[in-house]
C-alpha cells in the first residue's frame, strides 16, 4: 500500500460527514472520493470537505482506481449490498456498524472478502479509541482481579418519525442494531468470547421495532453483562466493569476520553486520553495500519467477532419475535 491511504466514502449522510471530519487529522490518509445516489449530493459533500472526485452512483465509486479503501456509510439495510459491491471491485472496506442486518448477511460479506482476499472490518469506532486501549491493558494485567460483571447502557430519545432509519423496520430500525450493538461489542471486548446464556426483554413500539430493550448475557464461569439500549428514552450512557479487586468506570463509554480505575485499598486512578480529531480517525488509522502490514482483517476487531456479535443480536431478536421485512 502507498504511504497515504486514499479513501472513498459511500453515502453522504451525517455519519459520512463525521468520518470525513475525522480523516482530516491523519497525515497519512486522504479523502479522495465521495459517492452518492445523485451527483448533486456528491458535489455538495465534496464542496464541504474538499473532495476532488465526486461520483453520482455507488457503482462508479467502487470502480475508481484512486480509492484504496471505502467507508460504507449507508443505512443498516444496505450494508451487505454496498460492502459486496466494493469488495467485488477489489476495494478494502470499512463498513459502519451494525455490520449487516443479520448473521446470514454478515457471513456473505465475510466470505466475499476472504474469497477476494480483500481487507474488511466493521466500523465499531469505540473499540479503537485511545482510552479503550488503556482499558484493555488494565484488564489484561488483572488490575480488577477477576472480572465478574459488566453494566452498560446506551439510550437516547429520537424524534417521532416512523419513516426514519431509527424506527422503520424496512431500514433495520430499533435500538438493538443502532446502539445496543455498542454495549454487546463492549461485552465481547471485556470477556473475549460469546455468552453461553442470553435473554432479553424489549418494548416493541408502534412501528414494530424495539424502542427500548434490556438484555442479560451470561458466561460459562458465571460472569454477567447487564445491558440496555433505547432510541426513545434518554439514559446515562455509562459503563462499569466490576471485578474481585476493583472496578472501572467509563462515562459516555461509546465515545469516552476518560476512564477511572478503582482498586480496593488504593486511590482512584483517572486516565484522560482525548481524541486528536472527533474520534473517527481512530478506526481509519487501524485500517491504514492493517493495509500497510498486508492484513486482511484487524486483530483488534476480527471478523469472527463481528460475526459472533451479529449472531448474539439475531438470537435476541428471535426471542423477541422481531424480524425485519428484508429477512
Amino acid at each position: 500500500m502507498p504511504d497515504t491511504i486514499h479513501w472513498g466514502i459511500l453515502g453522504a449522510g451525517s455519519i459520512a460527514r463525521k468520518f470525513a471530519d475525522g480523516l482530516r487529522v491523519l497525515p497519512d490518509a486522504e479523502l479522495t472520493a465521495i459517492g452518492s445516489r445523485s451527483l448533486e449530493k456528491a458535489d455538495s459533500f465534496g464542496d464541504e470537505f474538499g473532495v476532488p472526485v465526486r461520483c453520482g452512483s455507488y457503482e462508479q465509486l467502487a470502480r475508481l482506481p484512486q480509492a484504496d479503501a471505502i467507508y460504507v456509510a449507508t443505512p443498516h439495510s444496505m450494508h451487505k449490498e454496498h460492502s459486496l459491491l466494493c469488495l467485488e471491485a477489489g476495494k478494502a472496506v470499512l463498513c459502519e456498524k451494525p455490520f449487516t442486518i443479520n448473521a446470514a448477511e454478515a457471513r456473505q460479506v465475510i466470505d466475499c472478502a476472504r474469497r477476494q482476499r480483500v481487507f474488511l472490518m466493521e466500523a465499531m469506532w469505540t473499540r479503537f479509541l485511545p482510552v479503550m486501549y488503556k482499558v484493555r491493558e488494565w484488564l489484561a494485567t488483572g488490575a480488577l482481579g477477576e472480572v465478574r460483571m459488566l453494566t452498560a447502557d446506551f439510550g437516547f430519545r429520537c424524534g417521532w418519525n416512523p419513516e426514519s432509519r431509527l424506527l422503520d423496520p424496512e431500514l433495520g430500525g430499533g435500538s438493538l442494531l443502532d446502539v445496543g450493538v455498542y454495549t454487546i461489542a463492549l461485552a465481547y471486548m471485556v470477556y473475549g468470547r460469546a455468552p453461553s446464556q442470553l435473554m432479553g426483554l424489549p418494548h416493541l413500539g408502534e412501528t414494530g421495532v424495539d424502542e427500548q430493550a434490556a438484555y442479560l448475557l451470561g458466561y460459562d464461569r458465571g460472569e454477567l453483562a447487564v445491558l440496555s439500549s433505547a432510541v426513545r428514552t434518554n439514559t446515562p450512557q455509562e459503563a462499569r466493569i466490576d471485578g474481585t479487586q476493583g472496578r472501572l468506570r467509563l462515562d459516555g463509554f461509546w465515545h469516552a476520553t476518560r476512564a477511572t480505575l478503582f482498586v480496593d485499598g488504593k486511590e482512584p486512578e483517572v486516565v484522560e486520553l482525548p481524541f486528536r480529531g472527533n474520534g473517527y480517525e481512530c478506526e481509519a488509522e487501524e485500517v491504514g495500519r492493517c493495509l500497510r502490514e498486508g492484513k486482511l482483517e484487524s486483530d483488534v476487531l476480527p471478523l469472527s467477532e463481528t460475526l459472533s456479535i451479529m449472531e448474539t443480536m439475531d438470537e435476541l431478536r428471535r426471542q423477541w419475535g422481531l424480524k425485519y421485512p428484508t429477512e
